[in-house]
């Protein structure tokens, strides 16, 4: 059996533009999940070491989209913007991630979190239009460290958050995921 993209080629047709990161996190799928439903969540660990995320607009349903800035370490920010393609919950989120709406180097990226007992294996497959843009936002920006970085952020955010419904401490649980209008949220990711 083929795999696809999420743009229905071929997966060996994308293999040069794309970049797969995947980690076990030891939290609950829907817990996991969650983390990318609500910006009170995303702010405390999207991105990179060191960055902080400052939303203007988030809507989380298939259309709606999270428009956002990312303040590097450095002091320079980088403006994002991503529309939400496909949501299956628990299971599977597709978006487009580019600087703004028309952006023709936005990249497609798939996030899909299986159950691995009690933990969660997520893996995000990101696919750029051309080899050249995605060798650039290697080179360039770093993008696998930076991945792979956002998905221990990720990790270590949602351990936290589990050890605190284990005890009554956390916020509400996991089953309040699917929309949500937030402005103005900021967080630093660690």
């Amino acid at each position: 059996m083929a795999t696809t993209s999420s743009g229905g080629e071929p997966a060996d047709v994308t293999a040069d533009r794309e970049i797969v990161i995947s980690r076990v996190i030891g939290a609950p799928r829907a817990l996991v999940f969650e983390a990318f439903t609500r910006v009170r969540h995303l702010s405390r660990w999207w991105g990179p070491e060191g960055f902080t995320t400052t939303t203007r607009s988030f809507e989380f349903r298939v259309g709606g989209v999270w428009d956002f800035v990312m303040h590097g370490p450095d002091g320079t920010d980088y403006q994002e913007w991503i529309t939400w393609r496909e949501i299956i919950p628990p299971e599977r989120i597709a978006l487009l991630h580019g600087e703004s709406r028309d952006d023709p180097n936005a990249f497609e990226s798939v996030m899909t979190f299986e159950p691995a007992g009690e933990q969660t294996r997520i893996m995000m497959r990101t696919v750029f239009p051309t080899k050249e843009l995605r060798d650039e936002a290697v080179e360039k920006y770093h993008a696998i460290e930076g991945g792979e970085q956002t998905l221990r952020n990720l990790a270590a955010y949602v351990t936290e958050v589990a050890r605190e419904r284990s005890t009554g401490r956390g916020p509400e649980t996991a089953g309040e995921t699917t929309t949500e209008h937030e402005n103005g949220q900021e967080g630093t990711v660690r």
